[in-house]
């Protein structure tokens, strides 16, 4: 785990979409419905973020699809951390039954579509994620350009992957990018991918990717219809 490469996705841009640059993160108390996500893609070890999530199982993680399928194959050894802090796991950790994405981010890594789900196992007592470390409840369909609060946990410089952090403000949507996402001013790096963002009480997108040209931008695809279907999958899976 401690050697786990941070995951994140550049994207190459020309122009610059609208909104501002520059958000600072805030580092947070660590909190068991957020934590790091831990998987291998062949022989290498990554890491990225992930949000405990409302589900009929009590068993979802919500992270981004990257963070669960790369190159049209999924991860392995996947496993979740509740409320990582300083290599302390206070809830254990969390390995994942089944993966779950969107076609259109296992077929053709379509950005707009960039989420993945993890059903995790009951540990050692039998307990269901969320039924000991809480959830948050998932949102579809929310109104675009609202005030939202990523989380994460960034391991690429100048931060270490050891602590939460978060960025607040309105985003903004992908006018020049093509892409329907929404972008946060916030200057989390690589292994903040897959943690959740949050909008009036609710998850409401992941962080997914950055663009080269544009500085300290987080962009998270919107959560619809395509994606609700994943997470219905998921939580009765």
């Amino acid at each position: 785990m401690r050697n786990a490469i941070p995951l994140g996705t550049q994207r190459e841009l020309k122009g610059k979409p609208g909104g501002s640059t520059g958000g600072t993160a805030v580092a947070e108390v660590a909190q068991p419905r957020f934590g790091k996500v831990f998987f291998s893609i062949g022989r290498s070890n990554y890491v990225c973020s992930g949000t405990a999530t409302n589900s009929t199982n009590g068993d979802v993680v919500t992270t981004a699809g990257h963070c669960v399928s790369d190159a049209g194959t999924f991860v392995t050894n996947f496993a979740f951390v509740p409320a990582y802090d300083h290599n302390s796991r206070p809830y254990g950790t969390w390995t994942a039954q089944t993966l779950l994405t969107t076609s259109q981010w296992l077929n053709g890594e379509d950005y707009d579509y960039d989420t993945g789900f993890a059903v995790m196992n009951e540990n050692a007592s039998g307990q269901s994620l969320t039924g000991l470390v809480g959830g948050y409840p998932i949102a579809f369909g929310q109104p675009r350009g609202q005030t939202m609060k990523a989380y994460g946990y960034p391991a690429a410089r100048p931060f270490d992957g050891q602590s939460l952090y978060s960025c607040t403000g309105v985003v903004v949507q992908d006018t020049v990018g093509g892409s329907t996402d929404q972008g946060l001013s916030c200057n989390m790096t690589g292994g903040s991918s897959g943690g959740g963002w949050i909008q009036n009480g609710s998850l409401s997108s992941v962080t997914s990717f950055g663009y080269t040209s544009v500085k300290n931008v987080l962009w998270g695809p919107y959560f619809g219809s395509v994606i609700q279907d994943v997470y219905d999958t998921a939580a009765t899976s």
